[in-house]
């Protein structure tokens, strides 16, 4: 079986390995979990239960997918019950 590697290009990998990776925002899951990806090399990285930077794997995107739905549905059943309880007051 082959291994297959994805190539990235030559100049955004020297630039980041000369100055430095340019991490942003690429997606927040949650209020303290964020996704980044650098602008250059587009590496991407999230935070772990610890509150480092590692790397995204697939792990952690399916992680990141599950908090994400869990936190939306909290906020919505938050606001629902912020409604009603305004309703009946």
């Amino acid at each position: 079986m082959q291994k297959i590697t994805i190539k990235r290009p030559f100049l955004p990998n020297m630039y980041c390995n000369l100055f430095g990776h340019d991490y942003e925002v690429s997606k927040k899951v949650t209020y303290f979990v964020k996704e980044y990806t650098c602008s250059h090399c587009q590496k991407q990285l999230t935070t772990n239960s610890n509150g480092y930077l590692i790397e995204l794997t697939p792990k952690f995107k399916e992680i990141n997918a599950i908090l994400e739905r869990i936190h939306n549905s909290r906020i919505e059943r938050s606001k629902e019950k912020l409604i009603t309880s305004s309703i009946c007051s």
